[in-house]
């Protein structure tokens, strides 16, 4: 669990510094514009959103709370991966170094039965 730890600290890190960057040295409409003009920028969002839906999908599975899973989601989608990072972190601090819980979430028992 620790390594996992560390390399969702890092994605984390890496993420934040990376959007620090674009709202401090980016125009998001004018950025934004050149990559939908550029089919290898459609693809790359395809491709994001496609992963944002796939991790919501587990987020969705393993919380029990409607809400918690509402809010995780819309900051999946709004933040991304940022979010990911983060999501994979309370994950890991709220599991109890237990792997089916930091899998299943909520409905470790429920699996394992």
């Amino acid at each position: 669990m620790r390594t996992g730890k560390i390399i969702a600290w890092l994605g984390l890190i890496a993420m934040t510094a990376g959007l620090a960057n674009g709202f401090i040295n980016g125009d998001f409409f004018k950025d934004g514009g050149e990559l939908f003009a550029n089919p290898w920028g459609v693809m790359s969002l395809i491709d994001l959103y496609v992963g944002f839906t796939l991790f919501s999908m587990w987020i969705a599975f393993r919380e029990k709370s409607f809400l918690a899973k509402l809010i995780w989601i819309l900051a999946m989608m709004i933040l991304g991966f940022f979010t990911g990072a983060l999501y994979i972190l309370y994950a890991f601090y709220t599991c109890k170094e237990d792997w089916a819980t930091f899998f299943f979430g909520a409905k470790r028992d429920q699996v394992l039965k």
